[in-house]
């Protein structure tokens, strides 16, 4: 386990996760290069810290001449695996992984990773929020909190730690092995990453690869491709937990009528856990990630009674249908988070109220199409921004929504939506697309719009 010492590893890309892994491979040995394309002054100050450490660094080009002697390729998880210097690396037999992989190679505490197209980042934190106050222990990392290699060195055999991961990262993983692994849903996204759904679909199966008899898979029972993964699972010996609004399931929580039920997998009778309005977060969708967050802690030992204390007061996550203020009788929400038209399909459900819906953003190529019946559904009007403006603006129309205007800024979106909405009405900021185009990310691109609606 985690035998770098003496060996040349290549970090490509000097963000969290990068920074983060080549500070564990400095401390465990290794012999570290890094290099980034980005020469700005964060970048600049985060190679300093590490040249200060033992690393050697190369800023502004990926050099073929880095691979030279290199055992190992450790690479940022948003760059593509089509950049010319992976290509040769990939011809040369070197082996190229993502920080996860190193991180789980070095660690001896038990992990949870929480992996889906939608759902993620909530799920995650209410997991977290269950280990708190419970007699288990658990850090929450990954794509939020800290990145995992960050954290190892300060955990122990009894810490959990619980652990988001995308279709990127797992994609870099060989032996990466969580004890509870957790797939929320899998749809049509990251097309122009992954290439085709089939791809994408196999990199979140990776989250499964290593399980082995003992361990725990949580499913999503309502999902016809997740389904599928039972019994493949099962004959490794896996336990596999399900999590359902639908039907009941062999083993995990379900829905029945008003109700939230827990079923064990020995046979024992039906439990009744609590009603389902109980629940604090709004939405059917939140419903799932509740239920997929309390299958996942009770199979980490974590109480009944503090997962369902956790359903009644978690609040949400930030970026994420997050109630901004009410103007004039119109409520604002921040869902900057709804990168692809799913999760704002999702969002725009949540509301029995009249939306306008703020949507654009990062041209992927995605269908747009099934935005149509929720827009025509709950839409009064739409406002749309970003590189993927024209083809939002068409989707509205198709959808039958006449108040539909095209605008160059968050600020003026806001503005737009502020003077088609009436009072009662619901002003919805869910792009369902990335943010790249015009923000460094979804955060900035959400605090912007809330920065603007308090402006109004």
């Amino acid at each position: 386990m985690c035998d770098f010492k003496g060996k040349k590893v290549l970090v490509l890309g000097l963000a969290r996760s990068g920074s983060a892994v080549a500070r564990l491979l400095l401390r465990r040995g290794a012999s570290v290069v890094i290099s980034d394309l980005n020469q700005d002054e964060a970048t600049l100050c985060i190679a300093d810290e590490l040249i200060a450490l033992g690393a050697c660094a190369t800023l502004g080009e990926h050099p073929f001449a880095l691979l030279d002697h290199v055992d190992l390729v450790v690479k940022n998880p948003g760059i593509r695996y089509s950049v010319p210097l992976l290509v040769e690396a990939a011809r040369r037999g070197v082996r190229i992984v993502t920080e996860i992989e190193v991180a789980g190679s070095c660690t001896d505490s038990p992990i949870m990773a929480i992996t889906g197209s939608n759902g993620k980042t909530t799920t995650t934190t209410m997991i977290g929020e269950m280990f708190t106050g419970s007699p288990q222990r658990a850090e929450v990392v990954g794509n939020i909190g800290k990145a995992m290699s960050g954290a190892i060195d300060q955990t122990g055999r009894n810490t959990w730690l619980v652990t988001e991961v995308s279709s990127f990262q797992l994609q870099g993983t060989e032996r990466f092995h969580p004890q509870v692994a957790v797939l929320l849903n899998a749809y049509p996204t990251h097309l122009d990453y992954h290439g085709s759904f089939d791809a994408y679909f196999q990199a979140k199966l990776r989250i499964f690869a290593n399980q082995t008899s003992g361990d725990v898979a949580v499913l999503n029972f309502d999902k016809d491709n997740l389904r599928e993964l039972i019994s493949p699972l099962r004959a490794r010996g896996v336990d596999v937990q399900g999590f359902s609004l639908r039907t009941p399931v062999a083993n995990g929580l379900f829905v029945s009528g008003s109700d939230i039920v827990q079923r064990g997998g020995d046979g024992s009778a039906d439990t009744r856990v609590c009603r389902v309005d109980e629940i604090a977060l709004p939405g059917e969708f939140n419903l799932e990630n509740a239920l997929a967050a309390g299958t996942a802690a009770l199979a980490a030992g974590v109480p009944l009674a503090r997962v369902v204390a956790v359903w009644r007061t978690f609040k949400g996550v930030e970026h994420r249908l997050e109630w901004v203020r009410s103007v004039n009788g119109v409520k604002f929400y921040n869902d900057s988070k709804a990168t692809n038209p799913q999760a704002t399909i999702r969002a725009i459900a949540s509301f029995a109220e009249p939306e306008v819906v703020i949507l654009g953003g990062l041209e992927r190529g995605d269908d747009l199409t099934p935005l149509r019946e929720p827009l025509r559904k709950h839409a009064r009007a739409v406002v749309v921004l970003g590189e993927s403006a024209k083809r939002m603006q068409r989707v509205a129309a198709e959808a039958g929504i006449a108040a539909v205007k095209v605008v160059e800024t968050i600020e003026e979106a806001v503005v737009a939506a502020a003077e088609f909405a009436r009072p009662g009405d619901v002003v919805l900021l869910s792009p369902a697309a990335a943010s790249w185009d015009m923000f460094p990310s979804f955060e900035v691109r959400g605090s912007m719009f809330k920065q603007a609606v308090h402006m109004l």
